[in-house]
């Protein structure tokens, strides 16, 4: 124990008397295990925002979306002929008598024109059934959400989004007003009155190519038996000079199973029904949040341990520099050596010397980077906040998911490289302290 005590002694003090070359060589590992600490850190926070917007679609749900396809039916529509395509009433119908879904939800959006007087703009205009609050987390502000009774009865009231409330109604209380929501072609549409605010709500992105982002800032909501009724299923939009239509019952329905066990048995049941009486026309998808959760975990981990291994290459290369260090202090310290060896040093000493330094150079470098790696998510937040000030144009042109991304430190991340940088240093060390033993103590003493 005393003979170690006293290596590292005489380890640390050689080590102190160069200290610009001491520093030198502790970047290199500092650098590498902060870089583990911070790619790791933020791959994690990518990563995290991906699956939370995965959940926010909820891992029990089946969600079946409207797609329009290559050879859609087509509708005579007095002088025009129109597409009709997507999930028919009847189709929700029979998936919602499939016994294990417990909820469901059907939706049909449509791009229309809000009013109040002379204020008006575009938006979506969402008919929907009360149970679209809880599934797509809409919180209210003032009033309430769509209810039974607006369903039963198809009446004209609305929610309308945070958004659509400060633009509609900038000096006054939306509750109990009335606004128009424009109906097909030149229509002008029906006076609808106002039950409920909605919360601000931030879009969704979108996830990978299963299912497109949704932006709630300028929406709408009614009852979709109101909806039924006053628009029907026909949409008609003037664009260049010229009528364009399309007939879509629903474009969106959510299904809830009791168990998540059985949530994937659901989705290939319900592909079959819908699929019966199709001829081939692909004019529905069917998302399952669950898988779409399990693969994003799946590629969480592959992600990491690709952002680890690069990061890895940094403290291979401050290894390097390690070596490269301590090769020339034997050169250096070479009358040192020879000194020792005369005066009854053994082989072991002398690697056992060497050792020393470059554990505590390793150590040092390692510690020193573990700080700087906790201090990931505060720095990059403040970066953020001044690109964010000073830049917005670069931030409006990177991904929603990057905008907003908060570094998370993985707790595994911080040993992990604080343990490989002092390997690394070992290994890399031994080399020199091995040449510094074989060195002959007699040509050692002779050395200028």
């Amino acid at each position: 124990m005393i003979v170690w005590i006293r290596t590292w002694q005489l380890g640390i003090k050689s080590l102190l008397l160069y200290p610009m070359r001491s520093m030198l060589t502790v970047l290199g590992i500092f650098i590498g295990v902060a870089s583990v600490i911070w790619l790791m850190a933020i791959g994690e926070g990518i990563s995290l925002k991906a699956q939370e917007q995965i959940e926010s679609l909820g891992a029990n749900n089946i969600i079946v979306r409207t797609i329009k396809p290559s050879n859609p039916d087509i509708v005579s529509m007095g002088r025009w002929s129109i597409p009709s395509f997507g999930i028919r009433r009847d189709d929700y119908i029979r998936v919602t008598d499939i016994p294990a879904i417990v909820a469901h939800m059907p939706v049909r959006e449509i791009n229309r024109t809000f009013a109040r007087g002379p204020r008006e703009f575009g938006g979506r205009l969402v008919g929907t059934s009360p149970l679209y609050a809880t599934m797509s987390q809409i919180e209210m502000d003032r009033g309430t959400f769509i209810t039974d009774m607006d369903m039963r009865e198809a009446l004209l009231h609305c929610v309308i989004s945070a958004n659509v409330a400060e633009r509609l109604f900038p000096t006054e209380d939306p509750i109990g007003q009335t606004i128009r929501i424009q109906g097909n072609m030149n229509d002008p549409g029906f006076p609808y009155v106002v039950i409920g605010v909605a919360k601000p709500r931030g879009a969704t992105a979108a996830v990978g190519g299963a299912f497109a982002g949704q932006d709630f800032t300028n929406d709408v909501y009614i009852p979709i038996t109101t909806l039924w009724s006053q628009m029907r299923d026909t949409v008609m939009i003037r664009r260049a000079g010229q009528f364009e239509g399309e007939v879509v019952e629903l474009s969106q329905m959510t299904l809830q199973v009791s168990d998540r066990r059985e949530v994937k048995e659901t989705a290939q049941i319900i592909q079959a029904t819908l699929e019966e009486n199709r001829r081939d026309r692909e004019d529905f998808s069917v998302v399952v949040p669950l898988e779409l959760l399990e693969q994003a975990e799946t590629t969480r981990m592959m992600f990491n341990i690709f952002m680890g291994l690069i990061a890895a290459i940094s403290l291979v290369v401050g290894g390097i520099g390690i070596m490269n260090i301590m090769l020339a202090t034997v050169t250096e310290r070479t009358r040192e050596i020879g000194i020792r060896r005369a005066l009854g040093a053994k082989q072991g000493d002398i690697i056992r010397q060497f050792l020393v330094e470059t554990v505590a150079l390793s150590m040092v470098g390692g510690a020193v980077g573990v700080l700087v790696g906790l201090s990931c998510r505060p720095v990059t937040i403040f970066v953020m906040d001044i690109i964010k000030t000073r830049m917005p144009e670069v931030i409006s042109a990177l991904p929603e998911i990057v905008q907003g991304i908060e570094p998370v430190i993985v707790p595994i991340s911080i040993p992990v490289a604080f343990s490989v940088a002092v390997i690394i240093g070992v290994l890399f060390g031994l080399y020199p302290a091995y040449r510094a033993a074989k060195m002959d103590p007699i040509e050692a003493l002779r050395y200028e």
